[in-house]
């Protein structure tokens, strides 16, 4: 990766259209599932976005797998997406904005208490 595509995210771009040329290779209860996660696990994004990819990289990898068994997607992702996201986002260690706000708080108030 060169320098222009890492400061401008065109990396990142590039990496996002690989994932949907896979996706679209997968039966459609898959991708929209896809659709749906991926808009929710941004919000457990650091400032770049980076921390995500690696994740998105083994949940496609998952979908391919599953699509290829033959398995539904209710048996892959789990209801409420919501909650699937988040327990994948902590395996992952990444924060949701509320958590990443919570921790701030709790640092600061430490520090205001002299700990």
């Amino acid at each position: 990766m060169n320098f222009y595509d890492k400061v401008t995210g065109n990396d990142m771009n590039k990496q996002q259209a690989e994932f949907q040329k896979r996706i679209k290779k997968l039966p459609q209860d898959y991708q929209d599932s896809w659709h749906q996660l991926n808009l929710k696990i941004w919000n457990y994004s650091n400032l770049t976005g980076r921390n995500i990819y690696p994740i998105l990289e083994g949940l496609v990898g998952l979908f391919e797998e599953s699509a290829a068994e033959g398995l539904p997607i209710n048996a892959v992702v789990s209801e409420p997406l919501d909650e699937f996201v988040a327990e994948i986002t902590e395996v992952e260690g990444a924060k949701s904005y509320r958590g990443k706000l919570r921790d701030q708080l709790n640092k600061n108030i430490a520090k205001k208490l002299g700990r």
